[in-house]
C-alpha cells in the first residue's frame, strides 16, 4: 500500500491546476508536535500509513536542518525499533533512512545491529554501515561477506559502498574481504563492477604493483563490463601508463584504442581524452582520439561539441600537425552561438593554423572579443603569444590586434596583465617588435589603474628602451609617472629613469635634471632612489653604474637578512663578508616549522621530519647547522628504481668547504621495519676520512626517513663520484597487527653513484648587461680555450646542454640560438660557491658538428680553470 497520504491539491494532473502550484504540506511542521505524533510507534497494530507519513516528516525536518536533543532523538529512535515487527517494504525503506540520519544524534544506536543483520536487504546494510564503528566490524564479518557475494544486485553494490565507508576508520578490516570483493567485480550488475572496482584500487593504491596488477589483469578479462566499470578502468590505466617505465608495452594503449569503439558515448570520449593525456605519445597513436572527437565536433549536442575542442585544443599546444585533418570542422566552430565554443575553436585554430590564415583568423576575433568573458579573452591572448613566437613574420599584424584590443576592449585586471604579458614577450623575443610594443606599452600607462602592471611596464621599458634607436622618446612617459602616480609607480620610474642615464651617455645630462627634481618628493623611497642615483651618475666610473644599476645584486634579499641576522648573532670579531651571503631564496627562522628547528639530542638519534624544501630540514641539525646557510640545494635525483622495495633520492646541500647529502629513504615493504638505517659512500679518488654520517634509527613502512651524509667539497675536481650502499637492520613485522620481531638481521642495498658535478656548485646569476659586466672583469683572470662537441648536432642542443652542464645561466636572451644561422654566441653568468663571480662567453659555429670557442673571465683563477676544464 501507498505510503503518501492523498493530499488535497497534491498530483493534479490538470494542466490549468498545475500551473496554480500547490503548498508544501510539511512547511509548517512544528518539532515538539511531530515528536509527540512519533508516540503513534508504540501503537498495535502498526499503521504503516500513519508510521510512513511521520517518518518522513522527521526526515524533513531533519533535512531542513532542524536540530533534535540527544534525549528526544534517543526516545523517538527506540520507538521506531519496534516498526520492525511490520513486514512492509516501504516503511522499511523509510525506516532504514531515517535510522542512518538518526544515528548521527541519537544514543544507543547499535542495539538495532540485530535486526538489520537479518534483514540482509541493500538499505539495511546501508544502515549497518552508519551505526557500526570499525570496533564492531568483526561482529559483521559474516553478514558483510555474504553480502558481497549475493545474486542481488542492490544488495552486492550497498555492501561495496558500505565497505568503501568503512575503509576510512578500519582499512586493514576491508583489506581482508578483498577475495569476495574481486569476486564481486566479476558480477553481472555494471554498477556492482564499478563499485567492487573502485574499492579494490581504494585498497591497493599504495602498491604500485598491485594496482598494475589489477589493471593490466581488467583489461586482459574478456567478460562484459559496464560503461561505468570501463570509464574508472580507462583512468586507472591512464594513471598506471604515466608511471610505466616499459614504454615499449602497448597493453594499455591498445586497450585505450578498442575503447574508443565502444558503444557508450562517455566511454569512447574518456578514452580519447586519455591516449590525448598520454606521456611522449605520437601521431599514430593519437589518430584513433582524434577521429573520435573530430566526430563530435558536428554534434548536434553543445556538450559533445564543447568536450571535443577542449581536448582538441590540449592537442593543439604538443602535436598541432596531427589536426590537420579538422581545421575545417573547427572553423565551423567560430560561428557557434554558445561563445565558449567559438572561443576555443579560435584558440585551437590559431595554434595549428599556417602563417598565410593568420589575417583571417584576427578578423574573426575581433567580431566577437566583446561577447565573452574575461576567463576566455585571456584564453585568446595566450594562444595568440604563442602564435607570435611561431610565425615572428607577422608580428607587425598581432602587435595590431593587441594594441586595439588593449586600447579598445573593457575588462579586468587580469585580462589587461595577460595582454601586457604577450606585448613584453614579443618584445623580448623579436628584435623588430621591440620599439612598436614598447610604444604600445607607454601608451597604455598613461590611462592604466593597476599600479603592479604599470611597475612591471616600467621595469620592461627600463631594459629595453635604452637598447632602442631613439630612446629618448620614452622619457616623457616615465616622468608622467612620476607626476601623477604613487609613491610605488614613482619609485619604480626613478630606477626606471636611471637605466636610460647609465646606458645612454647623451640622456645623461637630462635624466640629472630630471631625478633632481624628484629630491623634493613626499615618499622617502623616491627621495633615496633619486639621491643614489643622481649622486652614481654625476660622480661614480662606468664600471660602479653597471654594477649596481645595470646587473641586479646576485644574492636574494631574503638571504641577505638571514646572512645579517647570523652576523649580528656572533662574536662579530671580522667585517660583514657578502661572499657568506646565499643567492637562492631562504626562509627565516621564525618561518620554520616546529618539528624542523627544534635541536636533536644526538647525531646518531636524529630524526628529522621530511619538508616541502629540503634546505630547512639540513640547517635544523646540529652536526650540519655549524656550516651555515647552503649555498645551493639540488632537486632530488633517484638513485633507486621508483618500483623498488627501498625508494632512495638524493638531495645535494652545498656550503663553502662541504657538501651535505640527503638521503630520502621510502620503505615499500609492509612486512619490514628498518632500523639503524645509513648510507656508506666509496670513492677511489676522494678522502672519505673525514665524513659525518646521521643515520634514520627507524624507517617504517610508507613514511619516509631521512639519512645525512657529510662530506668534504673538493674544490680542485670538477666532479667528485661516490660509490653509495644503504645500510640498515631489518626487522620482519605483521601487516595487520604493526608488531614486529625483537631481533632482527643486519642486510644492505646498492644504490646508483653519487655525483657532485661543477653545475651543483654553481648558481647562475642574470647579467641583463653582459656587456659593462665583461668589460668590468677585463683585469681577471681569463681561460680561453677552442673545443669540437661531437656529441652535438645543432646550436639549438649546444644552447640547451653547455649552460645546463656548467650550471651557468644565459643572459641577454643569447640562450635561444636562431634559426636561420650557423653561428651563435652564447652569454653566461653565474656565481662559484664561496661568491665568486664567473661569466663565460661561448662563441658557437656548425662546421661538421658544433665547434666552440669558449672564454671564461673570473677574479679567482680556480674557478676560471674549473668551468673551462669542465666541457673538456
Amino acid at each position: 500500500p501507498a505510503i503518501l497520504p492523498k493530499m488535497p491539491g497534491q498530483f493534479k494532473l490538470d494542466k490549468k491546476d498545475e500551473e496554480e502550484g500547490h503548498s508544501n504540506p510539511f512547511n509548517k511542521l512544528e518539532k515538539s508536535r511531530v515528536l509527540q505524533e512519533a508516540r503513534v510507534f508504540n501503537e498495535m497494530p502498526i499503521n504503516p500509513r500513519a508510521c510512513g507519513l511521520i517518518l518522513q516528516k522527521i526526515l524533513f525536518l531533519l533535512y531542513q536542518g532542524e536540530s533534535i536533543g540527544p534525549t528526544e532523538a534517543t526516545e523517538t529512535f527506540f520507538a521506531m525499533t519496534k516498526l520492525f515487527q511490520n513486514q512492509n517494504p516501504t516503511l522499511r525503506k523509510l525506516m532504514y533512512v531515517t535510522i542512518k540520519e538518526m544515528a548521527k544524534v541519537s544514543q544507543d544506536v547499535i542495539i538495532v545491529t540485530s535486526s538489520l543483520m537479518k534483514d540482509k536487504s541493500a538499505g539495511a546494510i546501508r544502515a549497518l554501515a552508519r551505526i557500526t564503528d570499525s570496533t564492531m566490524l568483526q561482529s559483521v564479518d559474516r553478514t558483510v561477506k555474504e553480502a558481497l557475494t549475493s545474486n542481488t544486485t542492490a544488495i552486492q553494490s550497498a555492501a561495496l559502498v558500505s565497505a568503501a565507508y568503512w575503509m576510512r576508520e578500519n582499512f586493514t578490516a576491508v583489506a581482508r574481504w578483498v577475495n569476495e570483493i574481486q569476486q564481486a567485480l566479476n558480477s553481472k550488475s555494471p554498477m556492482a563492477q564499478y563499485h567492487a572496482l573502485g574499492l579494490l584500487y581504494a585498497i591497493k593504491q599504495k602498491d604500485r604493483l598491485a594496482v598494475s596488477k589489477l589493471v593490466l589483469g581488467q583489461i586482459k578479462a574478456s567478460g562484459p563490463r559496464g560503461p561505468h566499470a570501463t570509464c574508472l578502468l580507462i583512468r586507472l590505466a591512464s594513471k598506471v601508463a604515466a608511471e610505466d617505465t616499459n614504454p615499449s608495452d602497448r597493453t594499455i594503449v591498445d586497450f585505450l584504442e578498442s575503447c574508443t569503439r565502444n558503444k557508450s558515448e562517455f566511454v569512447m570520449y574518456e578514452a580519447a581524452r586519455a591516449i590525448v593525456n598520454l606521456t611522449n605519445v605520437t601521431a599514430r597513436e593519437l589518430a584513433p582520439a582524434i577521429n573520435v572527437l573530430q566526430g563530435w565536433l558536428n554534434s548536434p549536442r553543445p556538450t559533445h561539441r564543447f568536450a571535443a575542442i577542449r581536448t582538441l585544443n590540449k592537442v593543439a599546444m604538443t602535436h598541432p600537425a596531427a589536426l590537420k585533418s579538422c581545421n575545417l570542422d573547427m572553423e565551423s566552430l567560430i560561428t557557434d552561438s554558445n561563445r565558449s565554443i567559438a572561443t576555443l575553436a579560435i584558440t585551437t585554430l590559431l595554434k595549428t593554423g599556417n602563417e598565410s590564415s593568420i589575417d583571417k583568423l584576427l578578423r574573426q576575433i575581433s567580431s566577437f572579443m566583446a561577447e565573452i568573458s574575461d576567463e576566455f579573452k585571456i584564453v585568446v591572448i595566450d594562444a595568440i603569444r604563442v602564435l607570435c613566437l611561431k610565425f615572428p613574420k607577422k608580428q607587425g599584424a598581432l602587435m595590431s590586434f593587441l594594441s586595439n584590443v588593449l586600447r579598445d576592449s573593457e575588462g579586468g585586471r587580469d585580462y589587461k596583465r595577460a595582454i601586457v604579458e604577450t606585448i613584453i614577450s614579443l618584445v623580448e623575443n623579436i628584435q623588430e617588435a621591440r620599439e612598436t610594443g614598447l610604444v604600445q606599452l607607454c601608451e597604455f600607462i598613461e590611462d592604466c589603474e593597476f599600479n603592479d602592471l604599470l611597475v612591471r611596464v616600467l621595469h620592461v621599458i627600463g631594459n629595453e628602451g635604452p637598447a632602442c634607436p631613439q630612446p629618448g622618446r620614452f622619457i616623457r612617459h616615465i616622468y608622467n609617472r612620476i607626476i601623477l602616480e604613487t609613491a610605488v609607480v614613482r619609485a619604480a620610474a626613478v630606477s626606471a629613469l636611471a637605466r636610460f642615464g647609465a646606458q645612454c651617455e647623451p640622456l645623461r645630462a637630462n635624466v640629472i635634471v630630471l631625478l633632481a627634481r624628484c629630491l623634493y618628493d613626499t615618499d622617502d623611497e623616491v627621495r633615496d632612489r633619486a639621491c643614489f642615483f643622481k649622486d652614481l651618475l654625476e660622480n661614480q666610473p662606468p664600471a660602479a653604474m653597471s654594477k649596481l644599476v645595470l646587473n641586479a645584486v646576485p644574492f636574494s634579499p631574503s638571504g641577505l637578512e638571514r646572512a645579517l641576522q647570523d652576523y649580528l648573532a656572533g662574536p662579530a670579531t671580522a667585517p660583514f663578508d657578502l661572499s657568506t651571503v646565499p643567492l637562492e631564496k631562504v626562509a627565516p627562522r621564525s618561518a620554520l616549522p616546529d618539528a624542523e628547528v627544534a635541536p636533536v639530542r644526538s647525531a646518531e638519534a636524529s630524526t628529522v621530519r621530511l619538508a616541502a624544501k629540503p634546505a630547512p630540514v639540513a640547517v635544523a641539525i646540529p652536526a650540519i647547522a655549524h656550516l651555515g646557510v647552503p649555498f645551493k640545494s639540488t632537486g632530488p635525483v633517484d638513485l633507486t628504481e621508483a618500483e623498488t622495495e627501498y625508494v632512495v633520492r638524493v638531495t645535494k646541500h652545498v656550503f663553502p668547504a662541504h657538501v651535505a647529502l640527503q638521503f630520502n629513504i621510502t620503505n615499500t615493504l609492509n612486512d619490514q621495519l628498518l632500523e639503524n638505517v645509513r648510507v656508506t659512500l666509496e670513492s677511489t679518488e676522494s678522502d672519505l676520512s673525514d665524513i659525518t654520517v646521521i643515520p634514520a634509527p627507524v624507517v617504517k613502512f610508507g613514511e619516509p626517513g631521512v639519512v645525512f651524509v657529510v662530506v668534504p667539497l673538493d674544490h680542485s675536481s670538477t666532479e667528485e663520484t661516490y660509490g653509495a650502499r644503504l645500510e640498515f637492520v631489518v626487522k620482519d613485522c605483521d601487516p595487520d597487527s604493526g608488531e614486529c620481531d625483537e631481533e632482527g638481521y643486519p642486510d644492505s642495498y646498492s644504490l646508483e653513484d653519487v655525483t657532485v658535478g661543477l653545475a651543483d656548485r654553481i648558481v647562475g646569476i642574470d647579467k641583463p648587461n653582459f656587456g659593462a659586466a665583461w668589460t668590468e672583469y677585463e683585469g681577471a683572470h681569463e681561460r680561453s680555450e677552442n673545443f669540437s662537441l661531437s656529441t652535438m648536432s645543432s646550436l639549438e642542443e649546444a644552447c640547451s646542454k653547455i649552460p645546463a652542464h656548467l650550471g651557468l645561466v644565459p643572459c641577454e636572451r643569447s640562450g635561444k640560438a636562431p634559426a636561420d644561422k650557423t653561428s651563435h654566441v652564447l652569454y653566461l653568468a653565474g656565481m662559484y660557491v664561496g661568491g665568486h663571480e664567473v661569466l663565460a662567453r661561448a662563441r658557437l659555429a656548425v662546421v661538421q658538428g658544433v665547434n666552440m670557442e669558449l672564454t671564461v673571465r673570473s677574479k679567482d683563477e680556480t674557478v676560471a680553470e674549473l668551468v673551462t676544464a669542465a666541457i673538456a
